[in-house]
């Protein structure tokens, strides 16, 4: 993963000439910021970027808050049919997206939700939420039982026992779920194409795709282009490694 980063972030900086004289392997003699430039400039990338991070943001806490409400009362609550249920979330997990794209954009359309980025938070929510609740629901179904017997016999209710008591002991696993839905969303790019025509609304991965039809042959821009894309989600990744690493371990210990 460092090499190819390594590689595009060097070439991102190198100018065309430089490029086209000495290859994509070669060492930058200078630092030339002209493609980074260009690039935010042609796409509006900062507007780009903002989209991303909303869109992101917002699905990577809504579909998490989903996930716990749905995993406490299929995991704790033990609903009738469990199984069944959460068959049924891995099979809406592993539907493919290329299968959604008609179904969407026909209700977005209906309901006047087309080309807003709420559309794509609510439909990327459902689509994440399937994995968190199949995911969470697993784990809260091995929460001890005596833990939760001893909360309500203090009094505290069904929403009490999940706020003060179920979230603060999963919430190594929940941050594993946002840190992952949050980079799944900004990697996705097929349904914001879809579903987000205006300027305006459209996110990176969407300027990435589009530049790449118009620009193929500018190598450096390309470059620069994967680099100021991949940037943002490398960073929120790394900001976030202890949360992701606590929360496979204790996985891993449970």
């Amino acid at each position: 993963m460092v090499l190819p980063f390594l590689v595009v972030a060097l070439n991102a900086v190198k100018s065309p000439a430089e490029y086209s004289a000495n290859g994509p392997l070669s060492l930058p003699e200078g630092i030339h910021l002209d493609g980074l430039r260009d690039f935010w400039q042609r796409v509006d990338f900062g507007q780009k970027l903002f989209n991303s991070v909303l869109i992101s943001g917002s699905v990577a806490v809504l579909a998490a808050l989903l996930s716990v409400l749905n995993a406490y009362a299929i995991g704790v609550g033990r609903v009738r049919g469990r199984p069944w249920v959460l068959a049924f979330f891995v099979l809406a997990n592993m539907l493919p997206q290329e299968a959604l794209v008609y179904p969407v954009y026909y209700l977005s359309k209906q309901v006047g939700l087309y080309d807003t980025r709420l559309s794509v938070i609510i439909v990327f929510t459902v689509i994440q939420s399937a994995f968190g609740t199949y995911l969470l629901s697993s784990v809260l179904g091995a929460f001890p039982k005596e833990i939760i017997e001893a909360a309500r016999i203090d009094g505290a209710d069904k929403w009490q026992v999940l706020w003060r008591v179920v979230v603060p002991v999963s919430r190594p696993t929940i941050g594993v779920l946002l840190v992952f839905f949050f980079i799944w969303t900004w990697n996705e790019f097929l349904l914001p194409l879809v579903m987000l025509i205006s300027n305006d609304n459209q996110t990176v991965s969407v300027a990435l795709g589009v530049l790449q039809g118009q620009r193929l042959m500018d190598a450096t821009m390309t470059n620069a282009a994967a680099l100021l894309g991949v940037l943002p989600a490398f960073c929120f990744f790394l900001i976030f490694q202890r949360t992701l690493t606590r929360g496979i371990a204790m996985g891993a210990v449970k």
